[in-house]
């Protein structure tokens, strides 16, 4: 558990949102009130008390006129690729007690290119029953490519069962949420796209 703490502090999301706020001259009511996230919600996400999952990251990102990939690069990134070997990079994982369930540990798969119209991340799904409060949507396009373990993928009123090598690209402004149900938590490569 210290571990994934540590991890979620490497990325330094709130640092980065409450940077970019105070550039753009934006309260926390302001930011509140174009994305649509209470005040308590973004203060706690800026304290790095809470980690936000993706949807919600865009919604901020949206909200402060960015793309999702602003999170996960560097102040001096100019590279033209980058590698990510296997295991390594911080997991971002969301601490329970905010106002929506999430189920997910996140990490980016090429934090070092700026302006990225994709972005790659590898998902590792919590071992959880379904509930509908997992629902979430935002816009733009997902394609998630299972690796291992069993994921219920629930997309609107229907409910699919991926296994490892099955792959699903769907239209994310449609409500839609996902759990492991296998043995073991389900990892997948999620790939998202969504219009600056």
């Amino acid at each position: 558990m210290k571990e994934i703490k540590s991890e979620v502090l490497e990325l330094k999301l709130g640092e980065k949102i409450r940077k970019l706020r105070q550039e753009k001259r934006h309260t926390l009511q302001e930011l509140a009130e174009s994305t649509g996230l209470s005040k308590p919600l973004l203060s706690q996400i800026e304290n790095d008390q809470v980690t936000p999952p993706l949807a919600t990251l865009l919604r901020i990102a949206k909200g402060l006129k960015v793309g999702i990939h602003y999170f996960f690069e560097e102040e001096g990134d100019r590279q033209k690729f980058v590698l990510t070997r296997g295991g390594s990079g911080p997991f971002s994982r969301r601490r329970s007690g905010a106002d929506q369930v999430q189920g997910y540990l996140y990490r980016p798969l090429a934090p070092g290119i700026r302006h990225k119209q994709i972005e790659p991340f590898l998902i590792e799904f919590e071992k959880a029953a379904w509930d509908d409060s997992r629902f979430y949507s935002h816009e733009g396009v997902e394609f998630i490519y299972l690796l291992e373990g069993v994921l219920e993928f629930h997309y609107g009123q229907e409910i699919m069962t991926l296994m490892p090598g099955d792959s699903i690209y769907y239209d994310s402004a449609e409500p839609h949420g996902y759990v492991s149900t296998g043995t073991k938590p389900a990892k997948a490569v999620a790939v998202l796209y969504s219009k600056d």
